[in-house]
């Protein structure tokens, strides 16, 4: 079975970004004035900061530049940076994925060397995946074999030159209005290339006809009665339109028709493990919050800690964020260590998405049993417990839902391919 004990490599990575979060990251983002207004702005000068730190390219390989984490080294980096921030948190997760899926796996050498050295030299050269579509038709089909690809509307019209030209629009888009490179998902159009099917494009952020608006700005436009809207999803995401967007024969990945992104898309999407541990860096932080106030506040003449019942609560607390921590690891390391489950070491079920379940569920949990021990404090707009608690509902019923994870979990018991 996996080995429980960390390497330095990895406890070194723990402390820093720990010892980083605790130092520049809480001060800032457990203030009272940015807890109480809704709108939360995306701390670019911590992302920054972070960037030169190395962890916007932690899952890139070294011999490209990066620092060759694997999937347990990332969460654990990403779980001690959402205890500081969710949004940093999200936002450097999906740069570090897609960077070791399009530089280290699907790009050609000539690609690599045109776009790896911006990344490299840019502490805000972010990435995207553009692949949601607006009013996607497409729904979960248990026990049935789903198209991935009939949702995909965004075209691309070969030109005479070679150029492809780009009509489209894709919303939702995770890191979209800081990334500086989009992986676009395009439907080719058969009639001018004679392949037809979906490839996807790498697009820089300044061509011409691309634009990114912000969902926040949507939302807090749309709202009938002009205040800001609550966010409900974390990092920063965007619309993405393409008109007339043109973009150069040789900015595509793989073959033509041929989607190298597939599988890559599905676990950016899910960003599984990641996310899990991002979620658990939010139960973290808020069983800490809860043990802190525990060990201060005086009721009885006793600190109520000593009382059974926040006790009790606590105790409950510490179960499911420990059990929670052992199912991320072990899908993080399943994951890192593919052979385990050919030699019968692990089971074959979906390991990742059964972590993922489980966390989002009791992580939400953990967080009102928080804000309990708060007493009415716990609502309160100046405390944290409110935003704890309004995170981890979000990975509750963000992307696919738990309710459709499971029937992913269903289906692979079922042994449905």
């Amino acid at each position: 079975m996996y080995d429980l004990n960390l390497t330095a490599e990895q406890l070194e990575f723990r402390e820093t970004v720990r010892d980083f979060v605790k130092r520049e990251i809480k001060p800032i983002t457990l203030h009272p004035d940015r807890l109480q207004p809704f709108e939360k702005p995306l701390l670019l000068d911590i992302l920054d900061k972070a960037s030169r730190m190395g962890l916007r390219t932690l899952a890139l390989s070294q011999e490209l530049g990066g620092a060759g984490a694997d999937n347990l080294t990332s969460c654990i980096v990403m779980e001690e940076l959402a205890a500081g921030d969710v949004d940093i948190a999200t936002t450097l997760a999906q740069t570090s994925t897609l960077a070791q899926f399009l530089f280290d796996q699907a790009m050609t050498p000539e690609q690599r060397a045109r776009f790896l050295p911006q990344f490299l030299a840019d502490d805000r050269y972010h990435l995207a995946f553009a692949a949601h579509e607006p009013d996607p038709d497409l729904g979960w089909k248990y026990h049935r074999p789903v198209a991935g690809e009939a949702d995909c509307r965004t075209t691309a019209v070969r030109q005479g030159n070679g150029d492809w030209v780009v009509n489209g629009v894709k919303a939702f888009i995770a890191n979209a209005p800081i990334a500086k490179l989009i992986a676009v998902q395009v439907r080719i159009d058969p009639k001018t290339s004679g392949t037809g099917g979906v490839s996807t494009l790498l697009v820089p952020r300044d061509t011409p006809g691309l634009s990114v608006r912000d969902h926040h700005d949507i939302a807090r436009q749309a709202g009938p009665d002009g205040r800001p809207s609550l966010l409900w999803y974390h990092g920063t995401r965007g619309e993405v339109v393409f008109k007339d967007c043109r973009v150069p024969a040789d900015h595509v990945l793989g073959k033509e028709g041929e989607n190298r992104l597939t599988g890559a898309a599905q676990s950016v999407r899910r960003g599984i493990p990641q996310l899990a541990a991002i979620d658990l860096g939010i139960g973290r932080a808020a069983y800490e919050a809860a043990v802190d106030y525990a060990k201060l506040r005086v009721q009885g003449g006793r600190h109520i800690i000593e009382h059974q019942a926040i006790g009790t609560i606590l105790a409950g607390i510490v179960i499911k964020l420990e059990v929670a921590h052992n199912m991320v690891w072990k899908a993080a390391w399943a994951l890192d260590h593919p052979d385990a489950v050919a030699k019968r070491s692990l089971s074959d079920l979906p390991l990742q998405t059964i972590a993922s379940v489980f966390t989002f569920e009791v992580v939400h949990e953990i967080t009102l049993d928080a804000a309990e021990c708060f007493g009415a404090m716990g609502v309160m707009r100046d405390m944290p417990l409110q935003k704890y608690v309004h995170d981890s509902r979000i990975f509750l019923h963000s992307g696919d839902s738990n309710s459709v994870a499971k029937f992913r979990i269903a289906e692979a018991v079922a042994g449905f391919r």
